[in-house]
C-alpha cells in the first residue's frame, strides 16, 4: 500500500492550501481516509476523517475551516484548508484504514508526511 501526500508549503496566516492524498494497494472506495497533523514536540492528532459511505468528522480547532473530500475514482482524498493559522503549522499525515485486495483484514496505513507552515 502506497499513499502519497502532496500539496503541502508556506502560506501567510488567513491563506489557503490544498493537501491530496493518492492511494494505491488498499480498496479505496470501502476505507476510510483520515488526515492527521504533528506539531513538533506535540502528539499527533486526528484534524479530519471520511469514511467510505462518504460521512466526515473533524476536530473542533479545525470545523467551518478544512473541508476533506474523496475523489473513488482517482482513489485520492483531499484536505482543503482554509483561513490558516500559524497553529495549523505540522507536518500533514494522510492515514488510510481499510483492506487490500490480497489481506481483507482491515488495518492502518500511512504516509510519509508532507510540511505546511503558517506564518504570521
Amino acid at each position: 500500500v502506497q499513499l502519497v501526500e502532496s500539496g503541502g508549503g508556506l502560506v501567510q496566516a488567513g491563506g489557503s492550501l490544498r493537501l491530496s492524498c493518492a492511494a494505491s494497494g488498499i480498496i479505496f472506495s470501502i476505507s476510510a481516509m483520515s488526515w492527521y497533523r504533528q506539531a513538533p514536540g506535540k502528539q499527533r492528532e486526528l484534524v479530519a476523517r471520511i469514511t467510505g459511505g462518504g460521512p466526515t468528522n473533524y476536530a473542533d480547532s479545525v470545523v467551518g475551516r478544512f473541508t476533506i473530500s474523496r475523489d473513488n475514482a482517482k482513489n485520492t482524498v483531499y484536505l482543503q484548508m482554509d483561513s490558516l493559522k500559524p497553529e495549523d503549522t505540522a507536518v500533514y499525515y494522510c492515514n488510510a484504514y481499510g483492506p487490500t485486495y490480497s489481506s481483507r483484514a482491515p488495518r492502518d496505513y500511512w504516509g510519509q508526511g508532507t510540511q505546511v507552515t503558517v506564518s504570521s
